[in-house]
């Protein structure tokens, strides 16, 4: 865990909902996080101080996320920070040819919006190479279908005592 608390990640992403939304997830997780919410911005942060990993949305005004990283590539030192890809955009017109160019010929590792902060975190500590949790929070999601998973298999006596169980909270 101390080790985590010394890596730092660059959110880039020019929404600024979610740029809080991924830097609320690392900062729980114990990382320090920078946010840019563009490619120019992204470069200026990088040069002065390299992160451990950059956080990076594909599709933004200006300087793209293909853009940034096309750029950080003609960098010695630069080009060695792994990049995770999180995009919406990876299948629409919007952002289908860098995606494809990203993981084609750049990191090649993404993750799709909308992401569960787990998710996320997760990704993050692998391409850092640090352990994951053995058990992880599930996402609310999961916890809704394993509910759900259970419950149609139940008995009416087990759904009964489910039922109570709940309604004492």
């Amino acid at each position: 865990m101390s080790d985590e608390r010394q890596r730092c990640v660059l959110v880039v992403d020019d929404e600024p909902d979610v740029r809080s939304y991924l830097k609320n997830a690392l900062e729980d997780a114990g990382f320090l996080v920078r946010t840019a919410a563009g490619g120019l911005e992204a470069l200026e942060i990088v040069k002065q101080e390299a992160p451990d990993l950059i956080s990076l949305d594909l599709v933004m005004p200006r300087h793209s996320g293909a853009k940034f990283y096309r750029e950080l590539q003609k960098d010695r030192q630069l080009c060695k920070i792994p990049v995770l890809i999180v995009t919406g955009h990876a299948r629409d017109e919007l952002g289908r040819a860098d995606f494809e160019e990203m993981t084609m010929s750049g990191p090649g590792i993404y993750l799709e919006k909308p992401v569960g902060p787990a998710a996320y975190v997760s990704a993050v500590r692998r391409l850092l190479g640090i352990e994951t949790p053995e058990r992880p929070e599930p996402e609310p999601e999961d916890l809704r279908g394993q509910l759900s998973r259970a419950l149609s298999g139940a008995d009416q006596d087990a759904l009964r005592r489910a039922l109570e169980a709940l309604q004492k909270k």
